[in-house]
Parts: structure tokens; sequence; C-alpha cells
């Protein structure tokens, strides 16, 4: 019986690990900074090409302690938590803008970034804006291309990376 038991676990489906998007706190500064830094630094390879100067530069402003600015200030975070353990981050600015948008390296492909846009896509709706704005780097426009985001203008410098400045019509 207990072998039979064994098999059968052995070939029942696994549940992806339970997906949480919560607003981000102050105790969560540590964790913020890491996926952001962690991100950049393994993610971006398009936008800095590995260079230390450019990562330095675009990781600069991801400290705890300026994180800490940023959920005290107007604009709304949110951490997203798979099976409890922080992997990914993402905002929207005071005026309705998706400003963050960030997943660790671990993370990466497993549709975290689908479900964090998804959750930035219905608070905008929530706040009433029909249209949703936002500035990509070149490692992620494909991504926001494929979810119906359309470039609406040439890139313009950014910090760090240059960015790709990005519009959306919800129905």
């Amino acid at each position: 019986m207990q072998n039979k038991r064994g098999i059968s676990q052995a070939f029942a489906s696994r549940q992806d690990p339970v997906l949480e998007i919560r607003p981000a706190a102050v105790f969560d500064v540590f964790d913020v900074s890491r996926i952001l830094t962690a991100s950049v630094r393994d993610l971006c390879q398009a936008d800095h090409g590995g260079d230390p100067e450019q990562i330095a530069a675009w990781t600069a402003g991801k400290s705890p302690e300026q994180i800490r600015t940023w959920i005290a200030g107007p604009g709304r975070y949110w951490l997203a938590l798979q099976g409890g353990k922080a992997a990914g981050v993402c905002g929207l600015d005071p005026e309705g803008a998706i400003s963050l948008m960030y997943v660790s390296p671990d993370a990466a492909n497993k549709g975290l970034g689908s479900a964090m846009l998804s959750h930035l896509e219905a608070e905008l709706l929530r706040g009433g804006l029909r249209e949703g704005r936002l500035s990509t780097t070149r490692t992620a426009l494909g991504f926001y291309r494929a979810k119906g985001w359309q470039q609406e203008a040439a890139t313009v410098p950014g910090r760090g990376a240059h960015c790709l400045p990005m519009r959306k019509r919800f129905s």
C-alpha cells in the first residue's frame, strides 16, 4: 500500500508556488533593492551589455534607503511573492504611469511579469484611466508588445538605460 501511495505522489501534478501581489511596505526595502539590482545586473544585458559603469548608474538609486523614500512618497508600489519568497516588484507613479516592474532572475519567464502587469493594468482601470503609459528598456520591449502595448516615440535617455515610451488603450 505504501508503495502505491509513493508512486501516485511521484506522478501527481505539482502546483506552481502560490503567487501573491501585495502593497510594498518599509520592511520590504531590502527585498525590493535586491530584486531591482539583481534584475538589472542579470536580466538587462541587452541594455547595459555587461558594462559595470552602466550597471552602477542604473542601480545607484535602488538602495534600501532610497526605496524607503519611494514607499513613503506619492507613488504606489507592490511586492510580488511566489511561494512566500519576494520575487518581483512593480509600481505606479502619482500620474498613473507604470514606473517600475522588475522580476528576480530566478523568477524570470515563469509568468510573474504577466501577473504583475495585469495587476497594474487593473489598478489603472480602477483609478479611472482608460490608457496606460510606461517607458521600457530594450530588454522588456518584446514582453510589452506581446501584451498589447505600442511604442509611441523614439528612444529617450533614462537612468542607466535608454527607454522607449509606450501606451496601451484599455477596453
